[in-house]
């Protein structure tokens, strides 16, 4: 026996030495040139040698089921110099078109709406002629746009997409606050077509949550305390109000006077729970209730410290849903925000412009099982920065982004200072004091009104930054035009070799619930070890005033992984992947494929 057993210690230690070799080199460590060929020369180095590695850093070779390490901490790059109209509200839809749009009431924007000459008459205007755009639709492979015609106030609405992709926009200020406003996927010259006064309740600062069958569940707004259910593809249907008390418990009473409102629980973060419930926050507690009944299912303590929604807007988001035999486990984070006096101190209505306070945004973050009936709030470890107004983001890997935001001050106009330049990688399954990472900083501030968002070639795109009732751009923090893309972590130049690519053409797009479905994928050097790979999908959110609504991350079981073709299985139903479209993403070792669309029903 002693003969076979040295030889097996030997075969281990061997790729274990070579592991601990590269690995204290450091992760971007220069582990010198390759040598070419004899001689060198030539484009193969020498004949019968195949062709050259380039000299450079050379990302070192992780264990079996390790990701790839990199001290990368991305890089910016402006997308766009000059999109013409401020990105207020935002929704990627399935064609690739960043579709966003800010306000139609408060004047011109800083582009025209074309083809020129087209100034139709604006209600929102008393009826003036507005040749101005409010809404573009953003080519986020080209950079290109074109101008959308929107009627209506959309201001600080919300919205999600419906099933067959077409987007819907929900509610607004003056005459759109009870309007439904649908575009097309399909019609490549679409504009927005509006439904007045079709909602139960005004929809001002409301939020949006997709349901299992499509439809949408559109939760409170100022002096709205009530949700209700809006059915998808119809712009034509019988309203049916839901009053909710909660959502008056929570807010913060207005002082007396025109416009004197505080709130605290405006824009309230929603998820829809694998059993078909959804879970409400608003302000510093949260509820989860059944949507088609209006009962409450549960109430949770009180999330101490401070206000976390409009206008102290901390952000929230869901944990990837992993998605398997057993059940499924939902865990949701909220992080930042603000005090609960921190808008009264500050903003021009409530204080004198001498006596204002920018009180210092919160850093605490805040884990919660919200399925496990006997959980509480799990204090997180703290951000490296405060941060209000911020945008946290799924990427394709399951960690998440934070970006964009203040880390003074509140949401509104003027009520934000010093900008947070520097984007925050966070993993939530690292030890505690590992799971936040500062990223390369930009030099854009995005205050109030701007937006951030994942797209398919795994950067993100930044727009957006307007804390002013018009379009200012000699003032601090001026109207922000330009359009920017983050590439994280995981775009490392020196691990681009090991990026998968997948065939969209060979691969299945539309996804039926539970079946397995098929992903042609190549592998540097041929093949993965099925450890190796995650598959996920992302929903992609409607994003505004810090909150990605419907933004969800689902990990799929995979079946087989063998010959660039990847067997894996599809979600089990719309409470875990409401029906419409996804953006999938093969991920090997940490590094993600461009991500393709699929549909699921």
């Amino acid at each position: 026996m002693s003969p076979p057993l040295k030889t097996s210690l030997h075969h281990l230690l061997l790729p274990l030495c070579l592991i601990f070799s590269v690995a204290t080199a450091g992760p971007n460590a220069n582990l010198g040139p390759r040598k070419s060929g004899k001689g060198g020369k030539g484009k193969g180095g020498g004949k019968g040698r195949g062709p050259a590695i380039p000299v450079g850093p050379v990302p070192p070779i992780p264990a079996a089921g390790n990701d790839f390490q990199t001290n990368f901490k991305g890089s910016w790059a402006i997308d766009n110099p000059n999109a013409g109209v401020a990105a207020m509200q935002f929704q990627l839809m399935s064609n690739n078109k960043a579709v966003w749009f800010d306000t139609t009431s408060l004047g011109p924007s800083a582009r025209e709406l074309g083809p020129p000459g087209n100034c139709p008459k604006s209600p929102e205007m008393n009826f003036k002629p507005d040749c101005y755009a409010h809404a573009i639709a953003y080519d986020v492979e080209t950079g290109q746009s074109r101008t959308i015609y929107m009627d209506g106030e959309p201001w600080c609405s919300s919205g999600n997409l419906w099933p067959n992709g077409d987007l819907v926009a929900t509610g607004g200020t003056k005459g759109g606050s009870r309007s439904v406003r649908s575009l097309s996927l399909k019609d490549p010259k679409a504009n927005f077509v509006e439904k007045k006064n079709i909602l139960a309740d005004k929809r001002w600062y409301s939020s949006n949550q997709i349901l299992e069958d499509g439809s949408a569940v559109v939760v409170g707004g100022r002096n709205s305390f009530s949700y209700e259910l809006v059915p998808p593809h119809l712009l034509e249907f019988a309203p049916k109000k839901f009053n909710l008390k909660f959502l008056q418990e929570t807010t913060v009473p207005r002082k007396p006077g025109p416009g004197m409102y505080i709130e605290n629980n405006l824009y309230p973060f929603l998820f829809l729970l694998p059993d078909g419930n959804v879970w409400l926050f608003a302000n510093d507690r949260a509820i989860t209730f059944q949507p088609r009944t209006g009962k409450i299912v549960r109430q949770f303590p009180k999330l101490e410290g401070g206000a976390r929604n409009y206008p102290p807007s901390g952000m929230s988001a869901l944990f990837p849903l992993i998605v398997g035999p057993r059940e499924i486990h939902a865990e949701v984070v909220v992080c930042g925000g603000n005090a609960q006096e921190a808008y009264a101190s500050v903003d021009s209505k409530h204080t004198n412009n001498k006596k204002r306070v920018f009180m210092p945004a919160l850093r605490d973050c805040h884990r919660l099982k919200v399925m496990n009936p006997t959980s509480t709030w799990e204090k997180e470890q703290d951000m490296p920065s405060g941060r209000c107004m911020g945008d946290l983001l799924h990427l394709p890997t399951g960690d998440l982004l934070m970006i964009n935001g203040a880390t003074k001050g509140v949401a509104g106009w003027e009520n934000a200072i010093d900008p947070n330049f520097t984007p925050v990688l966070y993993t939530p399954n690292k030890p505690m004091g590992q799971r936040f990472k500062e990223m390369a900083p930009t030099t854009i501030a995005r205050m109030y009104h701007s937006v951030a968002a994942l797209v398919p070639d795994g950067k993100v795109l930044v727009a957006g930054s307007n804390p002013h009732a018009k379009y200012l751009y000699k003032v601090p923090y001026p109207t922000e035009l330009r359009v920017e893309k983050f590439s994280p972590h995981y775009l490392d130049p020196a691990l681009a070799i090991h990026r998968p690519v997948v065939s969209p053409e060979a691969s299945d797009k539309v996804l039926k619930y539970g079946k397995e479905f098929k992903i042609s994928v190549k592998f540097n050097g041929g093949k993965a070890n099925p450890q190796d790979v995650k598959v996920t999908m992302l929903y992609p959110p409607f994003t505004t005033h810090g909150f990605s609504m419907n933004q969800r991350l689902l990990v799929l079981p995979l079946k087989t992984v063998a010959n660039n073709l990847i067997m894996a299985v599809a979600p089990p139903s719309g409470k875990i992947a409401p029906p419409g479209y996804y953006i999938l993403f093969v991920n090997f070792r940490g590094i993600p494929a461009k991500g393709i669309w699929v549909h699921i029903d």
